[in-house]
């Protein structure tokens, strides 16, 4: 079986086709600037390997079925073709927000478009692109099953007390206003290779696992199934990201809108796009701030220590939650990469059993490793996330 897995984004597609066979990745591809004067696509085939084949192609892209249409195009009818379009036997997609009602990955059918449209206030950012590249598939791959698996499905198994605000319940009611998490797929695939890692059931494992990248969140997982999340309603709660805030008093809405004259968008694109990282330091990028504290900038080490200090905060919580934490699990690009941001974020929690070897810490690989103390009661683990993979799997499981 052939899985063609697309992420459709606001300006942008990523795709990779991959054989479920051996789960091998045949192509991934990146389309970029849809909309502006001038578009690019990165298409690779058989990355990673010595016969790996890279093209390149900058020409103006309108809009996403026309990128879509271009990454077809090569992966079953350029010089470089892999397979046919006939040999791809379902495309799965990712989509941020399902609401309560998509709280598992389905085969869309027609008379499930109300629904999952309605979905897009949720996560307006994110759903109507990720939507339409579903649209454009279903157009390019008729009769191939489109399979839709969602970011917040893993963290439905929350309780209501969890996710639940304390605001009048009608909100709850009427609006659907509660806790929903994002990240979810890579939560769950971390999650699961932790378990299969350590050669424990995933049912038996309490783990805390923190996908931290531009965006950031965390999962308190218990016997294998989500039972909080730090991101909201939206993706902005939680954790201090790279240029959203995470947890704020509620009331700065009032404050900045009387002290400064500002409404409410306003507001909320300086909370998701200039705060966080960002808002303190100027800088989104860790590496940047990494080196701008090397030469003495003290708000990049500001930034540091709060985006710490938050993550810290966050286990301290969840481990409270859990009881018993058997491991944690750091991944995404500063997750995976970032010794001194995973150091940082688990410094003081030595008498808790949380002790990471800050030798094991300080070496780069792209595989998981356990980097936790010999002594350490907590297994502290590196897992690189792979959600298009883990999205194959679930379009796979569910087709078949």
């Amino acid at each position: 079986m052939k899985v063609l897995v697309i992420n459709s984004g606001s300006s942008s597609i990523k795709y990779q086709l991959i054989d479920m066979a051996d789960e091998s990745v045949m192509v991934s591809g990146l389309v970029e600037r849809i909309g502006e004067e001038m578009g690019s696509l990165t298409s690779k085939t058989f990355p990673g390997t010595d016969k790996e084949v890279k093209t390149v192609l900058e020409q103006p892209i309108p809009t996403h079925g026309v990128g879509l249409e271009m990454s077809i195009d090569l992966i079953c009818k350029g010089d470089n073709a892999v397979c046919t379009m006939n040999e791809i036997d379902v495309v799965g997609h990712r989509v941020v927000a399902g609401g309560e009602k998509f709280n598992v990955p389905v085969v869309i059918t027609e008379d499930m478009w109300p629904d999952l449209t309605e979905t897009e206030r949720l996560a307006p950012l994110h759903n109507p692109a990720n939507l339409g590249g579903a649209r454009d598939a279903t157009k390019l791959f008729p009769g191939v099953p489109q399979v839709l698996v969602f970011d917040t499905a893993f963290h439905q198994t929350m309780p209501p007390h969890a996710y639940m605000y304390a605001l009048p319940y009608e909100y709850y009611e009427q609006d659907h206003v509660r806790r929903y998490g994002a990240h979810g797929t890579s939560h769950k695939y971390v999650a699961k290779e932790c378990a299969r890692l350590t050669g424990k059931p995933a049912e038996e494992m309490n783990l805390i696992t923190i996908h931290m990248g531009n965006g950031a969140s965390m999962s308190a997982v218990k016997n294998g199934l989500c039972v909080d999340t730090s991101m909201g309603l939206t993706p902005l709660e939680g954790l201090v990201m790279g240029t959203r805030s995470g947890d704020i008093d509620p009331a700065i809405h009032n404050y900045l809108a009387v002290n400064r004259g500002m409404d409410i968008a306003a507001i909320d694109n300086v909370l998701n796009k200039e705060s966080g990282l960002k808002g303190l330091c100027g800088m989104n990028d860790m590496r940047d701030i990494h080196a701008a504290i090397e030469e003495g900038n003290e708000r990049a080490r500001l930034a540091l220590e709060v985006q710490t200090y938050r993550t810290r905060k966050y286990i301290g919580s969840y481990m409270a939650v859990l009881g018993r934490v058997d491991a944690i699990v750091f991944t995404a690009g500063i997750g995976e990469n970032d010794d001194i941001v995973r150091l940082k974020s688990l410094e003081g929690l030595e008498p808790f059993g949380m002790k990471i070897d800050p030798e094991i810490n300080a070496v780069r690989s792209k595989q998981a490793r356990k980097i936790s103390a010999a002594d350490s009661t907590v297994d502290i683990w590196v897992i690189p996330t792979n959600e298009e993979l883990a999205i194959a799997r679930e379009a796979k499981a569910l087709v078949s």
